[in-house]
């Protein structure tokens, strides 16, 4: 997952709204967002090749999320990062809990953002900080770097979100994630990647041969606990290849 905006506002008629796109290499085996057969309750998309997942909801209102750190001359962990994300999703931990064990863990893995949520609660953690967080009510953005880190595309997303948040209409949404105007040569950020590298990334929505955005994913959820997710996968250059909505 390279990007997510979200909304969190706990005491509001809509206390969630998420709004992510997971860019990947189209080689990398996926399943598209479902129920897990092997664990009731979860519903994510899932990496076919690690077994977990970049973003899902889980019982008693459990959400997750993960981004990865873009930083070309880090040591690549022995573990998958998305398992992160599904081990919360099939645990009892709290919020504040999980993180912590999180934390603890973190050399294990490349680098990351991780959010998990029950509702109640809302964490993020980064991999290279000494501890977690719970999140204040607000408007926030996830990219490749830390929360809020004003990347072009970031900023223009967030911006994005906090136009559509009386209405939260999925179609809305999922078309904001699917801006593929890149930045400007001037704005873009030096993450180590080289500039035409750069460039591509600095999208809202990615698309070439071999390596782009993979799923939209839209997560609005409402003050009974109720989940809508819909989800929209593409293949190589940005082709459609089908949509997903649950009501969990």
């Amino acid at each position: 997952m390279c990007l997510i905006v979200f909304a969190w506002r706990p005491g509001h008629a809509l206390p969630l709204i998420v709004a992510a796109n997971r860019d990947e290499f189209y080689a990398r085996p996926t399943q598209a967002l479902g129920a897990w057969e092997d664990a009731p309750g979860v519903h994510a998309g899932r990496d076919l090749e690690a077994g977990g997942t970049w973003l899902g909801v889980g019982p008693q209102g459990r959400f997750a999320a993960l981004t990865n750190i873009r930083d070309p001359g880090q040591p690549l962990g022995p573990r998958s990062r998305g398992e992160l994300v599904a081990a919360y999703l099939q645990g009892e931990l709290g919020v504040e809990g999980y993180l912590d064990q999180a934390a603890s863990r973190s050399g294990q893995y490349s680098g990351f953002n991780l959010l998990v949520g029950d509702g109640r609660q809302l964490g993020y953690l980064h991999a290279r900080e000494a501890a977690p967080r719970l999140l204040e009510p607000g408007v926030y953005g996830l990219s490749n770097a830390g929360l809020d880190t004003p990347w072009p595309k970031l900023v223009k997303a967030r911006r994005g979100l906090e136009g559509l948040l009386e209405t939260a209409d999925p179609q809305q949404l999922l078309a904001l994630l699917a801006d593929g105007e890149t930045a400007a040569d001037a704005d873009l950020p030096q993450t180590g990647v080289g500039l035409a590298t750069e460039k591509l990334l600095s999208s809202v929505f990615i698309a070439s041969q071999t390596y782009g955005t993979r799923a939209s994913t839209v997560l609005i959820v409402d003050d009974r606990g109720r989940r809508r997710l819909v989800e929209r996968s593409f293949g190589p250059f940005g082709g459609h290849l089908g949509e997903v909505c649950l009501e969990v």
